[in-house]
């Protein structure tokens, strides 16, 4: 199974992503972990992106597709593979295409700004040991403390409101055009395009993926 995974920040993809793996046992592909392992792996293109990225440059649209098809090659990939964060613009869609880089099924986590904004500034951290609660969904045992040590927890700047208006600004931009691509093609395709509604309950989102991905 060859998966794209599509959805603003916040939108439980993380949650999902590992469901959809355990179920079809294929690696979970995010560009940020893909770029860290190809610099760490010492390849040609990492070593290239790792040139670009101590330079301040973004790495371009050919060197990520690169990465892409160099990972996708690895035994692991076989039975398939998710991509979470990839492709990010309507380009890297139409590289894959060019590449004949099959996918069999893109799902969209499908959840309103607003709800995101609520969900991501109730969450807390504690930086010391990473982890995470949430003041209505898990909170800590008393209110601001970690649950071990008793310190207390923080809200990440990443999580603020303004940030995260910022953050889904620029996923609107780049990557929502993606879902009237995908849209299309799966009209024109055997491509699967899946939309779910993300303000289920994480059980009930990862049900409905399931139910559409066996459709």
């Amino acid at each position: 199974m060859k998966v794209i995974l599509l959805g603003p920040p916040g939108a439980g993809k993380g949650t999902q992503a590992e469901s959809i793996c355990k179920t079809y046992k294929i690696p979970h592909i995010s560009t940020g972990n893909m770029l860290r392992e190809a610099v760490d792996a010492g390849t040609k293109l990492g070593l290239e992106a790792k040139s670009l990225m101590d330079a301040g440059i973004l790495v371009s649209d050919e060197v990520i597709v690169g990465l892409v098809e160099e990972r996708i090659a690895s035994p692991d990939c076989l039975e398939g593979f998710l991509f979470d964060g990839f492709p990010r613009t309507i380009p890297q869609a139409e590289a894959l295409i060019k590449r004949h880089i099959k996918i069999d099924a893109v799902v969209e986590i499908d959840v309103p700004d607003q709800e995101i904004i609520d969900r991501m500034a109730g969450r807390r951290m504690h930086p010391a040991s990473g982890r995470n609660y949430h003041v209505i969904y898990n909170p800590p045992k008393e209110e601001g403390k970690d649950d071990i040590t008793g310190e207390e927890l923080i809200l990440r700047e990443d999580d603020k409101p303004e940030t995260v208006k910022d953050r889904l600004n620029v996923y609107a931009e780049q990557t929502s055009p993606l879902i009237e691509f995908y849209s299309v093609l799966s009209n024109e395709s055997n491509l699967n395009y899946i939309k779910v509604s993300g303000t289920e309950s994480p059980e009930d989102v990862t049900q409905q993926i399931l139910n559409g991905l066996e459709t």
